[in-house]
C-alpha cells in the first residue's frame, strides 16, 4: 500500500485510548483450542462485538493461540478508492457486495502493527501509517495513535524487543523512528533489533522502487544504521518465521507465527488487501510492483492458511483481521473471520 511521506499530523482520541482498557468475553473457538483474548488486566468492558463489520475501522483486537497472544495494535484509518486502489476489481463486484463497502463507498482499511506476546517477550510486526498521509488518488487516512493504543494497552515501547516489518510502505512505516531531544532520529522502540528482508531492503535503498517508498530522511537513513536483514525462512523471533512472498513490493513479508502447541497465524502483510482477492487471487492491486509475483505468493499464502490449526491476520480487512480461509462446495475459497476479544475502539475515524 502507498502513501504520501508526512504532510499532516493525525489527532487521535488520547482520552479515550488512555482510559478504556476493558475486559472481553473469554472464549473464542478456532478448532476449541485458540481462544479471544482478553486483557489480563480487566477493567470496563467496552461495548464493542467480538465480531465486526467489513465495512468499518479495526478494533483493537487480540487472539491467544495457547500461550501466545497477538493483538492488533491500531495506528489510524483509512478508507481505499475501489477503482483507484483495486482497479483490476470488476464494479459489478462492489455492487454485488455492499456490506464490503463503507457508506460512503469505499473499503474500510486499518493500519498498525501486530503485537505478539509470549514469556514476557514482545514482538511488534510494522509500525503503521504514523503522519504519513495516503495519496489521494488512493484514499483518504489519519494515523498516529499507534503509541497511544499502546499506552492504553500498557505496552511501553521500551519492552519490545523485536520489530519486524512485512515490507517497506508508509502505512508500515510510520512510526520506525522518532526526533529525540538532541533533534537527531532515534528508534520509536529504543531496545527493540529493527529486522527486515534482504531482498526487502536493497531495491528500496538503492532507489529503484518509487511506489510506496517511505521518507529517505525519516526513514531509511536511519534504519540502515540499525536494520538487521534476513532471508526466507529466518527464525526472526522464536516461534516466528519468515516467509517471503514478493510481488506487492521485492521482498514483501509474511510470518508464520507458531505456538509451541503447533497453532498457527499467517501474518500475511499486504499479500491480500480485501477478502474479494481471496476468492479471486488473480485480481492484483494499483500498488502491486509485480502482478505475476504477488499470484505465486498468494498461492503460497493460500496453502499455508488452509494447513490445519492455522489462521491468518489481514491489517486491511475492516473490523475482520482475524480469520480462516475455508472452501465452499464448489471449491471457491473465503475469508471466514474469526470472534476476537475487543480491547479498545478504533482509536481513530475519518469523518
Amino acid at each position: 500500500m502507498t502513501a504520501n511521506t508526512p504532510r499532516a499530523k493525525g489527532t487521535s482520541r488520547r482520552t479515550l485510548l488512555r482510559t478504556a482498557l476493558g475486559a472481553t468475553a473469554s472464549a473464542a473457538a478456532a478448532a476449541g483450542v485458540l481462544t479471544a483474548g482478553a486483557p489480563r488486566a480487566a477493567a470496563a468492558r467496552p461495548r464493542l462485538p467480538r465480531l465486526g463489520r467489513l465495512n468499518e475501522q479495526s478494533a483493537v483486537r487480540s487472539l491467544d493461540l495457547g500461550d501466545t497472544r497477538v493483538t492488533y495494535v491500531v495506528d489510524g484509518a483509512m478508507e481505499l478508492d475501489p477503482a483507484g486502489f483495486l482497479p483490476a476489481v470488476p464494479p459489478a463486484y462492489w455492487r454485488d457486495h455492499p456490506e464490503a463497502l463503507t457508506p460512503g463507498g469505499r473499503i474500510a482499511a486499518s493500519a498498525g502493527g501486530v503485537l505478539v506476546e509470549r514469556g514476557g517477550r514482545r514482538l511488534l510486526i510494522d509500525v503503521g501509517l504514523g503522519a504519513n498521509v495516503l495519496s489521494p488518488a488512493l484514499g483518504r487516512s489519519r494515523g498516529g495513535a499507534l503509541l497511544d493504543t499502546l499506552r492504553a494497552l500498557r505496552v511501553s515501547p521500551g519492552s519490545v524487543d523485536t520489530v519486524a516489518f512485512t515490507h517497506l510502505h508508509t502505512d508500515h512505516t510510520g512510526l520506525g523512528f522518532r526526533p529525540g531531544r538532541d533533534h537527531v532520529l532515534h528508534k520509536a522502540f529504543p531496545r527493540a533489533a529493527y529486522r527486515v528482508a534482504g531482498a526487502e531492503w536493497e531495491p528500496f535503498w538503492r532507489g529503484e522502487i518509487e511506489v510506496g517508498a517511505p521518507s529517505w530522511d525519516s526513514f531509511m537513513v536511519p534504519m540502515s544504521r540499525v536494520l538487521q536483514p534476513f532471508d526466507d525462512g529466518a527464525e526472526i523471533w522464536p516461534g516466528v518465521t519468515a516467509l517471503i512472498t514478493p510481488g506487492h513490493s521485492p521482498g514483501h513479508t509474511s510470518y508464520v507465527v507458531t505456538d509451541p502447541g503447533g497453532h498457527r497465524l499467517v501474518v500475511f502483510g499486504d499479500a491480500f488487501h480485501t477478502p474479494a482477492q481471496i476468492a479471486n487471487p488473480a485480481w492484483p492491486s494499483g500498488p502491486d510492483t509485480d502482478a505475476a509475483a504477488v499470484l505465486r505468493a498468494r498461492r503460497t499464502l493460500l496453502a499455508e492458511l488452509r494447513a490445519p490449526r492455522t489462521l491468518g491476520f489481514a491489517f486491511h480487512f475492516g473490523d475482520q483481521p482475524f480469520g480462516r480461509v475455508v472452501a465452499d462446495r464448489d471449491g471457491t475459497l473465503r475469508w471466514r473471520p474469526v470472534p476476537t476479544g475487543p480491547r479498545l475502539p478504533a482509536p481513530l475515524n475519518l469523518p
